[in-house]
């Protein structure tokens, strides 16, 4: 120690420490360093594990809930699948009702035609025959009155009358004439 004191009279060298003080900031740093072990860095740890453990939950939350997003999102795909799969059945079975339906009023609209053309035919044939029998009718009428003026006699009888026109027309018909 006298080798790093200076000579008596001289004054002492500020860059070389005194003892005293050397010990006692070492106790001091250890005195200091003990306290912040036992008291201040346990409060850190269990800041920083709060922290680790909410910064983990979070992210599994986050993991979660994404998961349950991507299962909702595939589950929404797969209704929005069905249903369009729905919608194209349903329109498939309107074209082939549509289909049916349109065949059903044909087969319906051939029926009422082939039903009106028969009606008619009927009708038309009614009416030949009723005009056949006005025009016999009609014929021997003029028939016996151009017969009674040939012949110079009246046909006035209703059996003779018959019998002209039977005959008349039968010649007609023969001819080709009326049916």
């Amino acid at each position: 120690m006298n080798y790093l004191l200076a000579a008596e009279g001289e004054e002492p060298n500020p860059l070389i420490p005194h003892i005293p003080e050397l010990v006692l900031g070492v106790v001091v740093f250890a005195l200091l360093y003990v306290l912040v072990k036992k008291f201040v860095y346990p409060n850190f740890e269990a800041t920083f594990a709060e922290r680790t453990a909410a910064i983990e939950g979070g992210l599994a939350a986050a993991e979660t809930k994404q998961a349950e997003a991507d299962a909702k999102l595939a589950e929404l795909e797969q209704q929005l699948a069905d249903a369009r799969h729905e919608a194209a059945r349903i329109r498939e079975e309107a074209r082939e009702q549509g289909a049916t339906i349109v065949a059903e009023m044909r087969e319906q609209a051939q029926a009422e035609s082939a039903r009106i053309v028969e009606a008619g035919k009927a009708q038309i044939e009614a009416e030949r025959q009723q005009a056949v029998t006005s025009l016999r009718a009609e014929v021997g009428t003029l028939a016996t009155g151009l017969a009674g003026r040939i012949v110079g006699e009246s046909l006035e009888d209703e059996a003779r009358q018959s019998r002209v026109v039977e005959r008349f027309l039968a010649d007609l018909e023969s001819a080709g004439g009326v049916n």
